[in-house]
């Protein structure tokens, strides 16, 4: 008999939610969340959270958002902060 297979990632939601507006800046907060696997709610609460931290910016364009990652930015964990946000979407990215 197999154990169920772990539901863990290596990344977190956050970093999902930047990865994807990275490369798709102008997604809805419903595909975001679709394709993280969280809730509509939780892709809010975390744009937020980048928006009012300076990670992302927001601009209104019509009736959609559209968001600039700000690449200079860096990591905010003290193992990584060395490391900018950039560089991680192009590892990410070229994968």
């Amino acid at each position: 008999m197999h154990p169920a297979p772990s539901t863990w990632t290596f990344l977190s939601n956050h970093t999902h939610i930047l990865i994807l507006l990275g490369q798709h800046p102008d997604l809805r907060l419903r595909d975001l969340a679709e394709q993280v696997g969280i809730t509509e709610r939780a892709v809010q609460r975390i744009v937020a959270e980048l928006s009012q931290e300076g990670y992302i910016e927001v601009h209104r364009e019509g009736r959609r958002n559209h968001y600039r990652v700000l690449r200079q930015r860096h990591l905010r964990h003290p193992i990584e902060s060395r490391v900018k946000i950039g560089a991680l979407l192009d590892l990410v990215q070229s994968a």
